[in-house]
This record gives C-alpha cells, sequence and structure tokens, in this order.
C-alpha cells in the first residue's frame, strides 16, 4: 500500500483529480479540508473550542456555528491570526489523517476492503508535514485565470473574495520546486486522467 500526497493552490483541480483516483484506481481518499469541516461544524469538539477562542464569540452565527464567510475574511486580513488557525488545524487534523490511515491499513491487512492507494488531498500538505508520511506527492497547479473561475463557480463567492484568498497560498511555484510529479491542470479533464495515469505508473516503477 502506497500513500500519495495530492496539494496545490485552491481551484487547481485537486478534488477532481482525487474523484478520478477513487474510481478508476480504488483509491482511498482522505480530505484534509473535509475533516477540518466536520470538526468545526462539531460545537462538542475540542477544535471548535480553540477556534471560538481564536477568532472571538462574534465569529459565531445565531445557531452557534461558525461564521465561515466572517473567519475567512478575518485570516485574509490577519497574519497572526491566520498562522495560529493553521498550528490550530495541524494539531487535530494531522491526528484525524493519521488514524484514518491505520483504520484503512486495517481494513486492508482484514481483507474487509483492499485498496492500493491512500490519498491525502491537502492544500496546506508542506506547512503541516504530512510530506513525511507519503511516498510520494503530485502537485496540481493552474493558472489564476482558471483557478479564480474555479473558486467563484464552486464556492459562488465573488472575484474579489476569491482574489483574496489566492493570495494568502502558496504561489505555483513552490508546488512546483517541491512535489515529485506536478500536474497542469487545464479545462480538459480527460488529459487529468491520461496526467494522473501517467504518474501512477511512474509511481508503482519506483516500488
Amino acid at each position: 500500500m502506497k500513500i500519495i500526497g495530492i496539494t496545490g493552490p485552491s481551484g487547481a483541480g485537486k478534488t477532481t483529480l482525487c474523484e478520478i483516483a477513487e474510481k478508476k484506481y480504488s483509491s482511498k481518499i482522505i480530505d484534509a479540508d473535509k475533516i477540518a469541516k466536520l470538526l468545526s461544524n462539531d460545537t462538542t469538539s475540542q477544535y471548535f473550542k480553540e477556534m471560538v477562542k481564536l477568532f472571538g464569540i462574534e465569529s459565531l452565527q445565531k445557531d452557534g456555528k461558525l461564521d465561515r464567510r466572517r473567519v475567512a475574511t478575518i485570516i485574509y486580513s490577519d497574519n497572526d491570526k491566520r498562522e495560529n488557525l493553521n498550528k490550530l488545524t495541524f494539531n487535530y487534523v494531522v491526528k484525524e489523517i493519521k488514524k484514518d490511515i491505520r483504520r484503512i491499513k486495517e481494513l486492508n491487512n482484514s481483507n474487509i476492503k483492499n485498496t492500493d492507494i491512500i490519498i491525502i488531498d491537502a492544500p496546506l500538505l508542506y506547512e503541516a508535514g504530512l510530506e513525511k508520511i507519503c511516498d510520494k506527492v503530485i502537485a496540481v497547479v493552474a493558472s489564476d485565470d482558471e483557478k479564480l473561475d474555479r473558486i467563484c463557480k464552486r464556492d459562488m463567492i465573488d472575484k474579489e473574495f476569491a482574489i483574496k484568498r489566492l493570495k494568502i497560498q502558496n504561489k505555483n511555484e513552490f508546488y512546483i520546486k517541491n512535489a515529485d510529479y506536478v500536474i497542469y491542470n487545464d479545462k480538459d479533464v480527460e488529459k487529468l486522467e491520461i496526467s494522473f495515469k501517467e504518474i501512477s505508473e511512474e509511481i508503482w516503477k519506483d516500488f
């Protein structure tokens, strides 16, 4: 069993690549963003409580849950808050990711669910130190215009807000420099699938 990290900026196409990996290659996907969202939606979790301490009770909606838009606005302009949020997220989310890996391996060993590939989908994979538990890392990148278009359509936000999000993220060059493999993702999903197939074949040659 191999662990592959998939990373890249928002709107690059990581989710689409993971869907291909899951459907075509029976990969098990561990989505760091989904884990963080689940933890932050659980008002009884320590992660949620720490976030309220960090952003204050004014960051809560009337229903007692986090106002994600408000939190996003804060971290886009406050570097200290953003760094503290990242540290908090890494602490809790990385633990959950490692638990998921152990669970998948246990199921695999018992032949309940067989898979050859575990994929960690994490935009902040390097910042969280998750590359250390990956056999290989694939970065997905795209042009700024393409990323902005995808973010606006996917999250139903305006271009100005999407630009702010991208400004606090690493540029394509960071991922290109650090990853073992890079996929340049334009609008052609078929090309994305072919690229993943070629990289997968190359990865398995090393093992």
